[in-house]
């Protein structure tokens, strides 16, 4: 069994494509909600609207504040070709790393709308690229290229969802405390809460508010035959003094979301750490030190969001949990239903 963990054809599992979620649940806390308590090994099938019922008296809850920001862009080349740029995450204060779908070379210039242009200044192996944002020959500094996209740039939805977004997705693929920009990939479980639910758990429950900026990494499968071996992407993350107390107290946590419990991981590893760079890739291998609890969608198969889950509870209990949820018609993915490992 143990081998099995470290294999990566062990997380896959077979997914009925209509329980693929394509649109959010309205009202957001009408999404089903699957309750796994570990202590007694019992399953409870309920929605969202119930979850504040579960939630251990004595845990404080981590939240991830980021705010997703519109980073699929259109543009021409000076050929006059139409061009593609996903921002991934900013570099530095002028280097931003992107996608970009469309041949370019070293120095191409790209043109957008409200006179933004890019420049190529770095080709990567894995199709990956480096641009310098400018407006008027100005280079840009990451937050002052924020606002530009806001206007001109497009909510940037995970492939899975096949469609384009529409006006719903602003608002909807965005949680209700989104508060610092820079994520390009929602943090998906802060999708459930409505902002009347937000507010009263806030009140009843000591909580903190984390931030880590999302990478489409996020969504990168496991390609790698062996789990260890695969290079986990790195993203940008922050902890307040407030959260940095609550962190370091005896407070069981109750993580929101695979990207909280990544950040708070991996500053339980880095204690002096209050910002910077995380890669934590928590797996049955590498389990959980400061996380108690969990609050989760339901992930792709072989993916490293599925192998978090199993390190609190295990492959066999994942997939047989996922099995669970596919015969009660769960919804999968970002806009899907949720699961709480208590």
């Amino acid at each position: 069994m143990q081998d099995k963990e470290l294999l990566t054809q062990s997380y896959h599992f077979e997914l009925p494509s209509e329980l693929i979620a394509t649109h959010p649940a309205s009202p957001r806390e009408s999404a089903k909600l699957l309750v796994y308590d570990r202590k007694t090994d019992t399953i409870t099938h309920t929605r969202f609207s119930e979850f504040e019922k579960f939630i251990p008296k004595d845990a404080a809850l981590i939240f991830n504040d980021t705010k997703v920001i519109k980073a699929r862009i259109f543009g021409t080349k000076p050929s006059g070709g139409k061009i593609e740029v996903l921002i991934n995450r900013a570099l530095d204060a002028h280097n931003v790393h992107v996608y970009i779908r469309g041949k370019v070379k070293l120095g191409t210039k790209i043109d957008f709308e409200e006179n933004l242009q890019a420049e190529v200044t770095a080709l990567h192996d894995d199709g990956t690229r480096n641009v310098t944002f400018y407006l008027h020959a100005k280079a840009l500094r990451f937050e002052e290229l924020l606002p530009i996209i806001d206007t001109i740039g497009h909510i940037p939805l995970p492939p899975y969802i096949q469609r384009e977004e529409n006006q719903e997705d602003a608002t909807e693929y965005q949680s209700v405390f989104a508060a610092n920009e820079g994520a390009v990939a929602a943090p998906t479980a802060s999708l459930h809460f409505g902002e009347e639910q937000h507010k009263r758990i806030c009140k009843n429950f000591a909580h903190a508010y984390i931030t880590l900026h999302v990478g489409s990494g996020t969504f990168k499968p496991v390609e790698a035959d062996i789990i260890t071996q695969h290079p986990m992407h790195s993203e940008y993350y922050a902890i307040s003094p407030h959260a940095k107390e609550i962190l370091q107290s005896d407070k069981p946590l109750l993580c929101i979301g695979t990207t909280a419990t990544r950040t708070v991981e991996y500053f339980v590893r880095h204690p002096h750490a209050a910002h910077g760079e995380a890669n934590l890739f928590l797996h049955p291998r590498n389990k959980p030190l400061r996380a108690n609890h969990l609050l989760t969608n339901f992930h792709l198969p072989k993916s490293t969001l599925l192998m978090l889950v199993a390190s609190f509870v295990g492959l066999e209990k994942t997939l047989a949990l996922y099995e669970e949820a596919i015969k009660n018609r769960y919804r999968f993915y970002s806009y899907g239903d949720a699961m709480l490992i208590l």
